[in-house]
């Protein structure tokens, strides 16, 4: 029974679905003309599950508190692998196409930056993104997992990370690699810019922690937990919509770099989804897509960055932002295939279980029912 497992199939499967939704997203973003993003039922759609990305990262947080890998030591050096892997991402989609010259010369004017192109692509290769994210928030959140044992305690430095972002936000000195580390946990003045700063991103990860440590709590009773989290997510909406709707310029101001009351906000109406997935999955029976789904969940990291090497590579063959929603739907199911199929690859070469579902459907009984 799942209330007496560590893993919550609500979270792999959610999981899953982000690496899905992902590359739907990112395909769309470098693809489609602005018109198809904005003026077209389908792209607005697919814009607004860009927003999805609390969800991401309150799982992150809850499956964090319930792994196997408890020690500090383990924390940090996932944190270092999965900077490198940022910035090894950074390299492979943005100099790669430079020196082997497919790379669009209009994609770089968007930044609006001028000098020499090699500086620009620099700023590129040093952009920051739900990897460098996520690798510096774990060099903050291994120690709130070993030092803090009660669950309001990390609840409330979460809080009070999203309550300092906006005050500690553009903090900055004469030193210009010190400054890049700055805005990789506060802001985005550095020309490299910065999408997800720790502060306050990282509270959506504590807040997950917070639940990780009640789900421990709970004797890992999933439904309890769910149910806790439409409580509380109710709650955080209530905080949270007034201030968003009465003072957006401090507690919001654009989705990527909210204040305070962005984060409550969002925290919230994301552990009603998270509450309403979990309804909707805990009587599912296995199938082929839950299989797909779990794949997914368990390459996360790998998948993400194929899927952005190959879209961002895509660039020198399709062009950047040229064509209308009709193209770019069938790009986004030629990209899910390829990042399904690189992604097996590697998982033949390093010889671990590729995803191989087709072949059983015949004698899958739950497929067949």
């Amino acid at each position: 029974m799942e209330q007496l497992n560590k893993r919550i199939l609500t979270l792999d499967l959610i999981k899953g679905m982000s690496v899905i939704g992902m590359i739907i997203i990112h395909t769309l973003l470098i693809f489609a003309n602005v018109k198809s993003q904005s003026d077209t039922a389908i792209g607005s759609f697919i814009v607004f599950l860009g927003r999805g990305t609390s969800i991401f990262l309150i799982c992150m947080g809850i499956t964090f508190m319930t792994s196997s890998h408890q020690s500090l030591t383990s924390a940090i050096k996932r944190g270092g692998l999965l900077l490198l892997a940022a910035f090894f991402m950074n390299f492979m989609k943005f100099i790669v196409p430079v020196i082997l010259g497919f790379a669009p010369a209009h994609f770089i004017e968007k930044y609006g930056w001028h000098g020499p192109i090699e500086q620009q692509y620099l700023y590129l290769a040093l952009l920051g993104d739900i990897l460098q994210l996520a690798g510096m928030s774990l060099l903050f959140v291994g120690f709130i997992r070993k030092y803090v044992k009660n669950k309001y305690g990390i609840l409330a430095i979460g809080l009070l990370a999203a309550l300092v972002s906006r005050e500690v936000s553009g903090i900055h000195i004469n030193f210009p690699v010190v400054n890049y580390i700055l805005d990789l946990l506060f802001n985005n003045n550095f020309p490299a810019y910065v999408y997800f700063p720790v502060f306050p991103w990282m509270s959506f990860i504590i807040i997950g922690m917070f639940f990780g440590k009640w789900f421990q709590q709970l004797n890992y009773n999933g439904p309890q937990l769910f149910k806790n989290m439409l409580y509380v997510g109710l709650i955080f909406i209530a905080l949270g919509a007034p201030l968003v709707f009465m003072y957006g310029n401090y507690h919001y101001n654009g989705f990527y770099h909210m204040g305070p009351g962005g984060v409550i906000y969002f925290a919230g109406w994301t552990l009603i989804f998270l509450w309403a997935i979990f309804r909707l999955t805990s009587k599912a029976k296995e199938n082929t897509c839950m299989k797909v789904l779990k794949y997914c969940s368990k390459n996360l990291t790998s998948m993400y960055m194929i899927q952005w090497i190959l879209i961002s590579w895509g660039k020198g063959i399709f062009g950047y932002r040229q064509h209308g929603i009709a193209f770019v739907s069938i790009l986004i199911l030629f990209y899910i295939l390829l990042t399904f199929l690189v992604q097996n690859t590697l998982d033949i070469v390093r010889k671990k279980e590729p995803l191989i579902v087709f072949r059983r459907i015949a004698v899958d009984e739950t497929v067949l029912k």
